[in-house]
């Protein structure tokens, strides 16, 4: 049986709302919605949902709407809110900050022993790392790796914690030893 663009229309607004919950990424929802609007048959768009679940209406769906306030993080993330990103960037800049510091004094030390100012060589070294880094600076904030990084920290800190406590646990039992 043909299908009717009103019928486009509402797979196409599936596929929004299978897009909008992270069932898809970008490049498959294009693609999707261009076989949508491409589809002549009624089979042609239900292939476009099969591997989709069905649409829930928001006071049964098990998904936080996107006005809800977000849960708070768990466990010290909380407190490291600004904090991770100003110690992830101070782990990114604080090597290229050093090497130019080294590199400009090297170069400082050279102008005044030879008693003329050189050529500023530096530039050399700071100029294309530090473009670099603008580069990766801006991609992680915006693909939010200082949070990752925050995260990855302390799943790292439970975990020597628990380490730790069953290290005390086991010292504390007296039993006989092997």
């Amino acid at each position: 049986m043909r299908a009717a663009d009103a019928d486009r229309e509402v797979v196409a607004d599936r596929l929004r709302a299978a897009l909008g919950e992270g069932r898809l990424d970008l490049h498959e929802y294009d693609e999707r919605v261009q076989r949508a609007y491409a589809a002549r048959t009624y089979a042609e768009l239900d292939a476009l949902l099969t591997d989709l679940p069905p649409v829930a209406p928001p006071e049964h769906s098990a998904l936080r709407p996107a006005s809800a306030p977000a849960e708070p993080p768990v466990g010290r993330l909380g407190s490291l809110r600004r904090g991770h990103v100003i110690r992830w960037l101070a782990e990114v800049w604080l090597p290229y900050v050093r090497v130019v510091a080294i590199v400009v004094t090297v170069w400082g030390v050279t102008s005044l022993l030879s008693q003329e100012l050189l050529y500023f060589w530096p530039a050399w070294v700071a100029g294309p790392w530090g473009a670099a880094l603008v580069l990766r600076t801006v991609g992680g904030l915006v693909g939010g790796e200082p949070r990752r990084q925050a995260i990855e920290r302390e799943r790292k800190r439970a975990k020597r914690e628990r380490r730790r406590e069953l290290r005390t646990e086991g010292s504390e039992d007296p039993g006989p030893r092997t």
